[in-house]
């Protein structure tokens, strides 16, 4: 068995005193694993990065083994998004969701959206809205997607305020009100062709929508606990957000 794929590197572990298990996100294989001999070596180790993009190619004798991977370097970004905690985080934490799709499953979509957000991501004001994109397109792929087009009970695109947590879909801000405090907060951002930007406020919504509906339809039925990058990757973000409101506020008070 053999094939040629490209693939962004989601981790690495030991293997042995030389060699190394390397974990990709291929544009046609899905999420692989496989074993790249003399992984640990002065010359592979900086190539073996999460975050760099790379041309593999994968050997086994049956389909189902582990398979002998040899990786080239196309896209070196470690060094790059290693200089971010948002970044680390980020990719940590896509990485976390990816997991919970099915190993070799082709997800060619995924691959794409993962690949722009690695261009991105050392970008803390962009990472934040790009990652949240990224949770609901994992939601989507794990069959759990939230409707996000038109009111649930009116059918109107306009003024979309709210997701009901029953059905996971929008909801109008004049038709939600009268259950406001049991709905989910919808930031505009997130609403199709907006154009809007994230502020704080809406960021915060965002990630406790998502991480609602993972909590409900993934991490509780499978007795999993959120994954520590995300946590870590939110407190990265509120730490960014701070020092750029302190750095605002020092200005203001300097003119």
């Amino acid at each position: 068995m053999e094939w040629r794929d490209e693939g962004i590197i989601l981790g690495t572990r030991k293997h042995g005193e030389t060699s190394a298990i390397l974990e990709v996100m291929t544009r046609a294989h899905g999420r692989h694993l496989g074993l790249v001999r003399g992984g640990r070596s002065r010359k592979q180790q900086p190539v073996l990065q999460p975050g760099n993009r790379v041309d593999l190619l994968w050997r086994a004798r049956l389909d189902e083994h582990l398979g002998i991977f040899q990786a080239e370097p196309i896209e070196m970004n470690a060094a790059r998004l290693m200089d971010s905690a948002v970044a680390v985080y980020g990719l940590q934490t896509m990485a976390a969701h990816l997991r919970l799709l099915p190993e070799r499953d082709a997800h060619a979509g995924l691959y794409e959206a993962l690949a722009v957000m690695i261009s991105h991501l050392d970008d803390a004001d962009a990472a934040g809205e790009l990652v949240a994109r990224f949770e609901l397109l994992i939601l989507d792929e794990l069959g759990f997607g939230l409707d996000l087009s038109q009111c649930a009970a009116t059918g109107t695109r306009q003024d979309l305020a709210y997701v009901s947590p029953k059905s996971g879909r929008a909801v109008s801000r004049a038709a939600g009100e009268p259950w406001r405090d049991k709905m989910l907060a919808l930031p505009a951002f997130l609403q199709r062709g907006s154009g809007l930007r994230a502020d704080a406020a809406a960021l915060e919504d965002a990630f406790r929508l998502t991480g609602f509906f993972f909590n409900r339809h993934v991490y509780e039925p499978r007795g999993m606990e959120p994954p520590d990058a995300r946590a870590g990757f939110l407190a990265a973000l509120r730490r960014h957000r701070a020092s750029v409101t302190a750095i605002a506020g020092e200005t203001t008070a300097g003119q």
